[in-house]
């Protein structure tokens, strides 16, 4: 083989060997984030609050509470009698305590938060603490929710 055929296989294989590498490194592993973002799609992540004529769909963050809670639900409906607490939440127990994953964190309108691992709260205002976050409510404005709401207590039924 010439010196000048070497020299163009060489550069051929170099081509190959590039092009190899731009096409593999633009492949990422499939990861938590997509997983997430899939079983949001196929509505894994996805409960409906009925309050009232109102129903409510919320999409659940992926932690071991909301799949917890996720898990409840596979038996049926929960009905929570919730009662408003400091004009910026409404508040009820759950029949059965999830797992906790506390962080400190700021629940703004929409938010749905566990407490204390047994309790379910709803959030129309803004306020900070050690909270468990489950999810928000979706397509839902600040005047909206707070309407859905009411000022006094309320009954919501989280549903799969």
């Amino acid at each position: 083989m010439s010196k000048k055929s070497m020299i163009i296989l060489g550069i051929v294989v170099i081509g190959i060997i590039i092009s190899a590498f731009l096409i593999f490194r633009n492949q990422t592993p499939y990861d938590a984030d997509d997983l997430n973002q899939e079983l949001i799609e196929e509505n894994e992540f996805m409960i409906n609050l009925q309050i009232g004529e109102r129903t409510l769909t919320a999409t659940l963050v992926d932690n071991s509470s909301a799949r917890a809670l996720l898990k409840e639900l596979e038996n049926g409906p929960i009905t929570i009698n919730m009662r408003d607490y400091g004009s910026m939440e409404k508040v009820g127990a759950l029949p059965n305590s999830l797992p906790r994953n506390d962080e400190p964190i700021t629940a703004g309108p929409g938010d749905i938060i566990l407490y204390q691992g047994n309790a379910l709260v709803i959030y129309y205002d803004n306020n900070s603490w050690n909270f468990t976050r489950l999810g928000h409510i979706d397509g839902v404005t600040t005047s909206e929710l707070r309407s859905i709401l009411g000022t006094g207590s309320v009954t919501v039924t989280l549903t799969k």
